[in-house]
């Protein structure tokens, strides 16, 4: 599998560069996957000495990886970047809130250009790039989407007084009532979908977007108990990241299932500096979430 542990927009949009003939020939696979509020610091691979990431670690000592990685220091404005391949003050996207958040309708998007190169397109997870016509994402592109609305599980315009466990989702528009911890129902979302697409032996995209480890911070107990003697807080947010990293070594391992892992370009890199992390270990950065310091926008890749 070709793996690259961090993410520019020229890597995804190179591949459609190719020629249409070299396109039929081999379509590479990608699944990208892209979290939320996670520092550079929150993975055992740069040196957190708490922190259980061995999915993750693995990957990075695997791949081709950057050590000074930057985004935007919060997560709009970033996946703004990552989807149209423009820096974020030209998309429209400058802040989280308020409208400020909506990817402009003129610009293209990831799941635009993969599609229109004969790829399957799927999103599963947090999109916070507009929640209403023309901006949902099965509006730019996605064939496929499972998400939750606004910028996380039930805030507006999230389903009514969503919860991380057991929640209701926007399944292609329609609202459907889910099974589990959030992260767990998108990773399986997402798995489903490549699933489908390796039997139909369709090139696809699976664009899988996690609200982890954002706050309210909520997991399932037997994460928070790999951390007891940290504060409740923390114990969360690093149980919410190992939750998301024995979900990626699901997918890699889905993906070997399939035959389809030499041919499957595995993305992971995070929107922003860490939230909740800082004080565990920050890599020897000043700054968090939000910081125009290194630790606001240096982030894994």
């Amino acid at each position: 599998m070709k793996n690259i542990f961090k993410f520019a927009p020229l890597t995804c949009f190179g591949l459609l560069t190719l020629t249409g003939a070299a396109l039929k020939e081999n379509q590479p696979n990608v699944v990208f996957v892209i979290t939320d509020d996670q520092g550079y610091g929150d993975l055992g691979c740069t040196g957190n000495p708490v922190i259980q990431t061995p999915h993750l670690d693995r990957l990075a000592n695997e791949s081709v990886w950057l050590t000074d990685y930057h985004v935007a220091p919060t997560c709009s404005p970033t996946r703004a970047a990552l989807m149209s391949g423009h820096w974020t003050n030209r998309t429209g996207a400058w802040h989280t809130i308020m409208g400020r958040s909506m990817l402009r309708e003129d610009e293209g998007t990831l799941g635009q250009f993969f599609k229109n190169a004969g790829y399957q397109t799927g999103m599963f997870g947090k999109w916070h790039l507009g929640d209403n016509f023309p901006y949902r994402p099965e509006d730019r592109g996605f064939d496929e989407v499972y998400r939750h609305g606004g910028g996380g599980v039930g805030q507006t315009p999230d389903v009514w007084d969503n919860s991380y466990f057991d929640g209701g989702y926007f399944h292609n528009g329609r609202i459907v009532p889910a099974k589990g911890f959030c992260t767990d129902v998108f990773f399986d979302q997402a798995n489903n979908f490549i699933a489908k697409c390796a039997k139909r032996k369709t090139p696809f995209l699976a664009y899988i977007s996690t609200n982890a480890p954002h706050g309210p911070l909520h997991c399932p107990q037997r994460y928070m108990d790999l951390y007891k003697g940290q504060p409740d807080r923390t114990a969360a947010f690093l149980g919410m990241i190992t939750n998301i990293d024995e979900n990626v070594g699901r997918t890699r391992e889905l993906l070997k299932k399939l035959g389809i892992y030499q041919n499957t370009i595995f993305i992971f890199t995070t929107d922003n500096g860490t939230a909740f992390g800082k004080d565990v270990y920050n890599a020897g950065m000043r700054g968090r979430k939000g910081s125009e310091y290194e630790g606001g926008h240096r982030v894994p890749f």
